[in-house]
Formats: C-alpha cells, sequence, structure tokens
C-alpha cells in the first residue's frame, strides 16, 4: 500500500485523537478502559489498541482493521473489544462510529436497581438526540457473550447501558458527534440523580414526546435506530 492509512484518513485520525483525550480528561475512560472504533471507508476501520491509556495515545499507536478483524495498518494488537464493534458495524451498516466508555454518572445506572430513568422521557434533547438508554445484560467483558448481548437491541437503540459495565454509544455522524451525544447523556444523569436525591421525576407525557418527530426533523437530526425500524420516537418509549 503506497498511501499509508494514517496518512490518508488523516484528519479522522485527529479526531479520534481528540475524542480519546476527550474521554481521558472527562474521566470518561480510566486504566486501560474504554474503546472506539470509527468507519474511515468501506471495509475500513480506524480502532484503539488493547491495554494503551487514552490520554497518551498518539497516531502510530491506532490501528486499522477490515470487517474481518484483520489488521490493515498498524503496530499494535486491537482492542479485545474488537468483536463487539464488528458486530456493530455488521448489524447497523448505517453506523459509522462506536464508543465505549465509563461515564461515572451515568455508570450509576448500570448498577443501580429499580427503574432505568436513561430510558424514560425526561428532557426533550435525550429524546431527539440519544434516544432511549436500555440495559443490555451482563456479559463477561472481551467474549462473543457480551457483543450477542446486544442483538435484541441494536436494530432499535443507539444508546446502550451494559449492565453492571458501561456506555456503549453507536452513530451514523462521525465520532465527534458521538462523543457530544455522550456528554449530553452524563449530564443529563447528573440530572436526574440530583432529582431522584430530593424528589420524584417527572416525564415528558405521550402527547409532547409525539411533537418532537417535528423538533427532530427541524434540528436535521438522524433518526434513532436503524433506518425504517422506528416509526416515532414516541414508539421508543411508550407501548401502544
Amino acid at each position: 500500500m503506497r498511501m499509508k492509512l494514517v496518512k490518508k484518513y488523516e484528519q479522522q485520525v485527529k479526531d479520534f485523537l481528540l475524542v480519546c483525550q476527550w474521554l481521558s480528561d472527562a474521566k470518561y475512560a480510566t486504566s486501560h478502559g474504554g474503546n472506539l472504533a470509527y468507519k474511515v471507508d468501506e471495509d475500513v476501520y480506524l480502532i484503539t489498541p488493547t491495554r494503551r491509556y487514552k490520554n497518551i495515545l498518539v497516531a502510530e499507536d491506532l490501528v486499522f482493521i477490515d470487517g474481518k478483524g484483520n489488521t490493515l495498518e498498524g503496530k499494535r494488537k486491537p482492542t479485545g473489544e474488537m468483536a463487539m464493534y464488528l458486530h456493530f458495524f455488521r448489524e447497523r451498516p448505517d453506523i459509522v462510529s462506536a464508543i465505549h466508555c465509563h461515564p461515572p454518572y451515568m455508570n450509576a445506572f448500570a448498577i443501580l436497581k429499580g427503574v432505568n430513568w436513561l430510558e424514560r422521557p425526561v428532557f426533550p434533547e435525550m429524546i431527539v438526540e440519544a434516544g432511549p438508554v436500555p440495559i443490555v445484560p451482563y456479559g463477561e467483558p472481551i467474549s462473543q457473550q457480551l457483543a450477542d448481548n446486544f442483538l435484541p437491541y441494536l436494530k432499535k437503540y443507539n444508546t446502550f447501558m451494559m449492565e453492571n459495565h458501561g456506555l456503549v454509544a453507536i452513530s451514523p455522524s462521525d465520532i465527534i458527534r458521538t462523543m457530544h451525544i455522550i456528554d449530553l447523556l452524563e449530564t443529563a444523569s447528573i440530572s436526574i440523580l440530583s432529582a431522584l436525591a430530593v424528589g420524584e421525576i417527572k416525564e415528558i407525557p405521550r402527547e409532547e414526546v409525539e411533537k418532537l418527530d417535528r423538533t427532530q426533523t427541524t434540528r436535521e437530526l438522524p433518526r434513532i435506530g436503524a433506518p425504517g425500524v422506528n416509526p416515532s420516537l414516541a414508539s421508543l418509549y411508550f407501548q401502544d
């Protein structure tokens, strides 16, 4: 290959490293935790290496793989969660980027019994930009079982809380936009937990959620889930 992929996709590499630093600075990825994947071309994916701190990564540390997990470029071994990411891109060909991390306030819902308030209509921004965040049953990290546990949820949702583990966000947008969605959810989680500490939470009623389809269209935001799966935002939050 005449042109190195790290050079060919220079802007995507810069954005990828920016998000790695962002995750570390925000304390969403500590120690070796967290990983990212970014579809930069047809059958070309940029992915984080295993066992490397996100705040010290440089371009030469990154790995390019194909859809079968073969390394196209990079001297390091890709993240052990590679199978999970390839699962995502295979089942959701519409997505471009994916991030797994452990935001501390959101992660409270990964271990909290009772109502999962990240799955309820609480803030309009959460509804139109992120959608509900279902709890994916626990699976051993770096295992095929964990990847398979996503199957019942993958077509319908774009954000997922892995039980007793952490957050996954996938998106048809670039890696920076996906990171903004994570920031939005973490801020909402702070508000939700603060409200629970002093009282009860008010949900947005169905008739108001129905109006948010128009808001989503006006803001030119992508629909939640795989194309054509969810007829409306209300269908994600309410059982008919």
